[in-house]
């Protein structure tokens, strides 16, 4: 299979332009208040191109106009897709979140992120899984 087949395999990417244009709201976890930040301009850019963006960061109250929210559980709203802006030594706590709250249906860990166990047991949980991508270049490649 081609790394955009479909990620039925364990540690096969998933068809990530499906992704992006089947789910629009994202739950950036990591998000940052520096505007100087990948982690912020990565999901003020998904923003302005129409996505719902869910800034999680427990240090703010508000990121890109948005209300912050201090970790996943404290969301509200639905969300499709689980961002990560964090070391990936610290990945595998926001997974286990995830898959407890039963809400994701895509993990993307930002480029130079990667968890293969929290990958795995995200996979088990049902959850496509995207490592070491980032999804501002993903975007701008596949949708534009």
């Amino acid at each position: 299979m081609s790394p955009d087949a479909g990620g039925a395999l364990a540690g096969e990417e998933p068809d990530l332009t499906d992704i992006l244009r089947r789910y629009r709201t994202i739950a950036v976890v990591g998000c940052s208040k520096d505007p100087s930040k990948d982690a912020h301009t990565v999901p003020a850019y998904m923003q302005s191109k129409g996505y719902r963006v869910i800034p999680v960061n427990p240090t703010a109250t508000e990121i890109l106009g948005e209300k912050a929210y201090p970790n996943l559980g404290a969301v509200p709203e639905p969300y499709e897709v689980v961002n990560i802006f964090r070391p990936s030594d610290q990945v595998e706590p926001i997974v286990d979140d995830a898959i407890r709250l039963g809400r994701a249906k895509v993990l993307w860990m930002q480029l130079g992120i990667a968890n293969e166990a929290a990958a795995r047991k995200a996979r088990a949980a049902g959850m496509q899984v995207v490592m070491d991508r980032c999804l501002r270049t993903e975007h701008r490649l596949r949708i534009g």
